[in-house]
């Protein structure tokens, strides 16, 4: 084996990345970009937030990819895409006020992209707020969750996972790929909230390898209409599936339409293979934090379903 630490490794301290986590995590600085879609599909001017700046100022006028500044280690999926030419956005991610500063509002939509002759796609897009990085511009719709580097670096042990918050859920998941019709699929969908701490290495081969070590996910199953403050997902650590609490979707990840990726030291985009659940004591060398508006695979998911979030914090 030879150890493994991403491509997208942190250069701050351990203290800084979780200060850095739950400043950001206030939601109190936004900024925007503007972005003129081509002609050929209406041409409109599109607005793409993320949670850090000056939200009266814009960031960037054109078609310039995202490029994090110093320190902020969150990203939405709210993205640029440049496919064949054509100039696409979309946003799931939005500031919203709340008292005097503002809130997350992540949620689930309908991009719909026409143009007379040449195009005619729907696609479901879900609401993501992450740690970690979604390079652009996207260049195509194929395989999407290769596109997102889930996390980063981190060797401490948190407790919980805090965050105030409201939500609106359970909407009908509507299946939307873009290459056929909208279609109903007939059953509800529910936001999902993530932490998930891995020691993973790499392989003589160039593959990624994971254990387990700590595990926090729930699944938001009823409209909550007033913010709940506080409120905290605990990290559990080492094999939890004879927990009382234990559902499926806390199990490891090995479904090929969920699984996560990274970047090997040859910088190839390759699975990350959960193997098993780490023995209790053992250190973690990876952190990843997620916020989806719904729990789907790509493309699937409860139009209208809403997630709104504000002061997440690490705590340790």
């Amino acid at each position: 084996m030879t150890s493994f630490l991403c491509s997208c490794a942190v250069s701050f301290a351990q203290d800084s990345v979780v200060r850095l986590i739950n400043d950001f995590g206030k939601f109190d600085s936004w900024s925007v970009r503007e972005i003129e879609e081509s002609a050929l599909i209406g041409g409109e001017t599109k607005y793409l937030y993320e949670f850090y700046g000056n939200p009266s100022d814009t960031l960037r006028v054109g078609k310039t990819p995202f490029s994090a500044p110093d320190g902020y280690l969150w990203r939405t999926n709210n993205v640029l895409a440049v496919v064949a030419g054509i100039v696409k956005t979309n946003n799931t991610v939005y500031p919203e006020k709340r008292g005097d500063g503002y809130c997350a509002r992540i949620e689930t939509h309908i991009e719909h992209v026409k143009a007379l002759g040449v195009i005619n796609m729907d696609v479901t897009c879900q609401g993501v707020l992450l740690v970690g990085t979604l390079p652009e511009p996207i260049r195509d719709t194929k395989s999407p969750m290769t596109k997102v580097q889930y996390g980063l670096p981190f060797e401490g042990q948190p407790r919980a996972l805090k965050f105030d918050y409201k939500a609106d859920v359970g909407h009908e998941v509507i299946r939307g790929t873009g290459f056929s019709k909208l279609k109903s699929m007939g059953y509800p969908d529910w936001p999902e909230l993530t932490v998930i701490l891995q020691k993973r290495w790499e392989d003589s081969e160039g593959r990624i390898h994971a254990l387990r070590v700590g595990t926090g996910i729930e699944r938001i199953t009823k409209d909550v209409k007033d913010w709940v403050n506080g409120y905290e997902i605990p990290v559990h650590y080492g094999d939890i599936t004879g927990e009382p609490f234990y559902e499926d979707y806390m199990g490891l990840k090995t479904d090929p339409e969920t699984r996560y990726y990274a970047r090997n030291s040859k910088g190839d985009n390759v699975i990350v293979e959960e193997d098993g659940w780490a023995a209790p004591g053992t250190q973690p060398n990876y952190l990843m934090v997620h916020f989806l508006s719904s729990c789907g695979k790509a493309f699937y998911g409860g139009v209208g379903n809403t997630l709104w979030l504000d002061n997440v914090q690490l705590v340790m």
